[in-house]
């Protein structure tokens, strides 16, 4: 199968506790400030709700020639057209997600381990996302092999071993998503780093020039 991912650079995440914004207006400025991929992640609003903003967040990035995935709802995905879903590992299966949404569609999953990670490449999907890479905000329980989190070594070794696209995930800054690319991810995740300094077309716009470099590997 074909793979549609090929992103490298940033990969920026919503979110509306961080901001206090709407997912359109986050997926508004970060398309401002360049991004081109953009994940829509929500986790408490009712299924109406978040059918509604994530069509408006939907038709916003197309209309602007973004990409847009919907975290964790298959349901919502195929509803609104998005461009794919990103899974965790209890949400539904990559193999049933790719029936549903059909062979077009990005398929990312979450892995919190080298042997999740290796699973992982052997399923219908585009990326493996690995994560947390260091400590996160944004998952205070999430459990990884050391210490709760990745870390650079592990990514590296995930990166050498895996043969899909790696998506780098969790308490990754400005200051160290160079390092992390380098470990040979395609590109870094970015939600509270983003997000929480106010003004997200700029930093956006920051991390882009920062991470250029790694854009035309």
């Amino acid at each position: 199968m074909l793979n549609k991912f090929n992103h490298k650079g940033l990969y920026a995440v919503t979110d509306r506790e961080i901001t206090g914004l709407t997912h359109p207006q986050i997926v508004e400025e970060i398309i401002e400030g360049g991004g081109k991929l953009i994940q829509l992640r929500e986790k408490s609003l009712l299924t109406g709700d978040f059918y509604q903003t994530a069509l408006q967040a939907v038709t916003l990035a197309r209309r602007k020639g973004a990409r847009l995935i919907i975290n964790d709802r298959v349901d919502i995905a195929l509803m609104v057209e998005a461009d794919g879903v990103h899974l965790g590992q209890d949400d539904l299966d990559p193999e049933k997600a790719r029936s549903l949404l059909g062979q077009d569609a990005i398929i990312g999953l979450s892995t919190h381990s080298l042997a999740q990670a290796i699973l992982a490449d052997k399923r219908p999907i585009d990326y493996i996302a690995v994560g947390p890479i260091f400590p996160t905000l944004t998952k205070p329980e999430a459990s990884a092999e050391e210490g709760g989190y990745i870390g650079l070594e592990l990514l590296f070794k995930v990166c050498q071993l895996v043969s899909k696209p790696v998506v780098a995930i969790g308490g990754i800054t400005l200051n160290t998503a160079k390092d992390v690319l380098e470990t040979g991810a395609s590109c870094v995740a970015i939600i509270s780093d983003l997000l929480k300094y106010g003004n997200i077309s700029e930093r956006t716009n920051r991390f882009l020039i920062e991470l250029e470099p790694f854009t035309k590997i």
